[in-house]
C-alpha cells in the first residue's frame, strides 16, 4: 500500500537527549545520597520510559525508593529538557520529506516530549504526539494504532521510524512498517536482527524510504 502516514521515536531517532537524561538521573541520585552513575551506563538504560529509566538507575537494592526517586528525577529533568538535548543533523531536512501526515510515539512522557519539540521548533511538524503516560508504553501496540487512527491512514500505510528494538516490536504488533535507523541508541547488530522492513544509517537513506514506499 502507498504511505499516507509516518510516526517517528523520539530519544535517539529526532532528538539527542543522552546528556539531559543522564544529568537528571545523576542529580537524583545526588539528592537521594546515592552514589553517581557513568553516563554510558544511563543511556544504556533509555527507551522503554521514566520508571524503567528511574527503577534500573536505582539498581534492586533501593528500588523501594521509587517513588520518591521518581518524583525528584522528574523536577530534576524538567530542569534540563532542552539544556543539552539537540535534533540530530539532517532532522530538519527530513521532516520536510512528504508524507506530512506525522506523529511522535515515545515511552517518555508526553508534556516533556512536547515541550522539547516545541523548544527546538519542531512541534509544528506533526499532527499529533503520544507519550508512554498517555497510551500503554512501546512495545504496545495501542499508541501506535491509535495515532495512525488521528492521522487518518491504516497501519499498512503507516511507517514507524525508530532507533531500538522496541519500536521494531511496536510495528510487529500493530501491523506498521518499521525503518530502524542506526544513529541513536540501539545497536547495529540488535536492530539488524530484529529484521526490521528497512535499516538506515543517515537521515538521507530515511528520505529515500520515505519516497520509495
Amino acid at each position: 500500500m502507498p504511505l499516507k502516514a509516518v510516526v517517528y521515536d523520539l530519544d535517539g531517532t529526532l532528538v539527542d537527549s543522552r546528556a539531559d537524561l543522564a544529568d537528571s538521573v545523576n542529580a537524583m541520585l545526588q539528592a537521594l545520597g546515592l552514589p553517581r552513575r557513568q553516563d554510558e551506563i544511563i543511556w544504556s538504560f533509555i527507551g522503554e520510559g521514566a520508571e524503567r529509566l528511574v527503577r534500573r538507575s536505582l539498581g534492586p537494592e533501593h528500588e523501594d525508593r521509587l517513588a520518591q526517586a521518581l518524583k525528584s528525577w522528574r523536577a530534576e529533568y524538567a530542569r534540563r529538557l532542552l539544556v543539552k538535548t539537540r535534533p540530530y543533523p539532517g532532522i530538519a531536512e527530513l521532516l520536510s520529506v512528504p508524507p506530512e501526515a506525522r506523529g511522535v510515539l515515545t515511552n517518555k512522557p508526553g508534556g516533556f516530549a512536547r515541550e522539547i519539540l516545541q523548544g527546538l521548533g519542531m512541534l509544528d511538524s506533526f499532527r499529533a504526539i503520544v507519550g508512554g503516560d498517555e497510551a500503554p508504553r512501546k512495545p504496545e501496540p495501542e499508541g501506535l494504532l491509535a495515532l495512525c487512527r488521528t492521522l487518518d491512514a491504516a497501519p499498512a500505510e503507516t511507517l514507524l521510524v525508530g532507533d531500538s528494538t522496541v519500536d521494531v516490536a511496536t510495528g510487529r504488533a500493530a501491523g506498521v512498517r518499521v525503518c530502524a535507523v542506526l544513529w541513536g541508541l540501539g545497536s547495529r547488530a540488535a536492530l539488524s536482527a530484529a529484521s526490521p522492513d528497512h535499516l538506515c544509517e543517515t537521515t538521507a537513506d530515511v528520505a529515500a524510504v520515505l519516497r520509495e514506499v
